[in-house]
């Protein structure tokens, strides 16, 4: 059995005479916390909603779980879930029957295992308490929870979080990173998390992917780049600079 829940082989992506993505290859392993950055403009999200199959690559392959993207797309994205701009709900609804209704977008949740299974995701990410209570009486960090919660609903094996702490205070932030080792630790989740928050990331993260202009710079373990104590925003600085 592999060990990897994502290859992306020579992926790239062309938008009229632009390459935004530049034969870009990578592995996600399973269980671990990867870290995506680099500057505005890098191709992170474009990557990303090729991942999650929101837009076509324009040359090679994407497989998730040893599903080729393209060839098995249902099998393949049945094990992403995601969250690529902040989750938008209807305030007037509660946080339970927001995800009722969204799991009606998936028929292997049985009626009857509907309540159950819903109560547990909200659990998972700290909303059961206020489950009952409208989305409007929600804080930042409570609609981000929210939103993990939806893309926990189809029980991915990845979840791609793309800013996930933006707009967060210290507490939500806190929050958001206890929900993710949880995840992690009792799932096996594997997750890969854009944000330009370098201090929160270095916390999280047990792998960085860095990209500059279409293309992977940097791919190792998070201590070969923040050793003898340095930040890694200092770090990053340095390699964007060199």
């Amino acid at each position: 059995m592999s060990d990897s829940i994502v290859k992306v082989d020579k992926v790239s992506k062309k938008m009229g005479r632009k390459m935004i993505i530049n034969e870009t290859s990578f592995v996600l392993e399973k269980g671990k916390i990867y870290g995506f950055i680099g500057p505005n403009g890098a191709g992170k999200t474009t990557l990303m909603r090729m991942i999650t199959g929101l837009i076509e690559p324009s040359g090679g392959q994407i497989q998730i779980d040893s599903f080729d993207l393209k060839k098995e797309r249902s099998q393949a994205l049945a094990r992403i879930g995601a969250i690529i701009e902040s989750p938008v709900f209807f305030d007037y609804m509660t946080g339970k029957q927001v995800l009722r209704n969204l799991s009606r977008l998936h028929p292997e949740i049985s009626s009857s295992d509907r309540d159950a299974h819903i109560n547990k995701i909200l659990k998972s990410v700290g909303l059961l308490e206020r489950c009952n209570d409208r989305v409007k009486t929600y804080s930042l960090g409570m609609k981000q929870r929210l939103g993990i919660a939806q893309a926990l609903l189809g029980n991915p094996q990845l979840l791609l979080l793309d800013e996930p702490s933006n707009g967060l205070d210290p507490m939500g932030m806190h929050e958001l990173r206890k929900i993710i080792f949880n995840l992690r630790d009792e799932k096996g989740l594997t997750f890969l998390v854009s944000s330009h928050l370098l201090d929160e990331l270095q916390q999280m993260c047990d792998q960085l992917i860095i990209l500059r202009e279409g293309t992977i710079i940097w791919n190792g373990k998070i201590g070969e780049m923040v050793s003898d104590g340095r930040r890694l925003e200092e770090s990053f600085i340095e390699l964007m600079q060199s």
